[in-house]
């Protein structure tokens, strides 16, 4: 084989090469995963691929991207860092890496062993109950309707976080009143679970809306409390970046 066909064989299979863009599955917030196996790879070839994957997945909309890079790729690290992807966390045999895409502010959440969620049951003076729709996310599409969720902000109190997650989906004023319930969710390590929840705590927080003055008395609250259990349905990252239409029912 003459040196021309040796080189244009080369040259055909490097742009085949770039042409591909590493696997990767969508998340529930607009975004993609990529998991690495822990195959070797030449770190020259993985920044061709990241920078195709990129340019395809910017071209897609995509937010957020996060790659879990074993600790037997530790020598692809250099090449992401500088595509612009970050450290999120490191486990024993992984460290996860993130990237933001599009220019507007980033809602990726920060590590944490622990993330708080809430939802508020909002009731108003003819006892009508609050309920949205998600527009994405795990029930986007669906039309289900649910109570407005979400997760408390690092050094947000409780009741804090349930008025102002009921005022960003929703538009509404509401007063806290009670916590009326709250579950553990025990250690959660799934493989695409982006925010690595080691441990989850569900309040149900109970608000009146701003013009309701007075109180339910404990045993409404009770049974309030009984209905929240019962169709209460809870989407642990449902704060992030949910647009959602308000709604009462009776």
């Amino acid at each position: 084989m003459s040196s021309s066909s040796a080189s244009h064989v080369s040259s055909e299979k490097q742009t085949q090469q770039v042409e591909r863009i590493l696997d990767a599955r969508n998340d529930d917030h607009g975004g993609v995963m990529v998991e690495m196996t822990d195959e070797s790879m030449d770190a020259g070839l993985f920044a061709s691929l990241l920078r195709a994957s990129l340019s395809q997945w910017r071209q897609q909309g995509k937010k957020g991207v996060w790659i879990k890079m074993p600790i037997e790729l530790v020598n692809l690290v250099e090449p992401a860092v500088k595509e612009g992807f970050y450290y999120h966390h490191a486990e024993a045999k992984y460290i996860m890496l993130v990237h933001w895409l599009p220019s507007i502010a980033n809602t990726l959440p920060a590590s944490a062993s622990h993330r708080v969620g809430i939802g508020a049951f909002v009731v108003n003076e003819k006892n009508e109950v609050l309920v949205v729709q998600e527009k994405s996310g795990t029930f986007g599409g669906t039309g289900v309707w649910k109570f407005p969720t979400g997760v408390v902000d690092e050094g947000e109190d409780i009741c804090d976080a349930a008025v102002r997650e009921v005022k960003e989906e929703t538009g509404i004023d509401s007063k806290f009143v009670e916590i009326l319930a709250f579950r553990y969710f025990p250690a959660q390590n799934h493989l695409f679970h982006v925010f690595v929840v080691l441990t989850i705590f569900l309040f149900i927080c109970y608000t009146y809306l701003a013009i309701i003055h007075y109180l339910l008395g404990p045993v409404y609250a009770c049974l309030l409390s009984l209905l929240v259990f019962y169709c209460f349905v809870y989407q642990v990252n449902s704060c992030h970046g949910f647009q959602t239409e308000p709604q009462v029912i009776l």
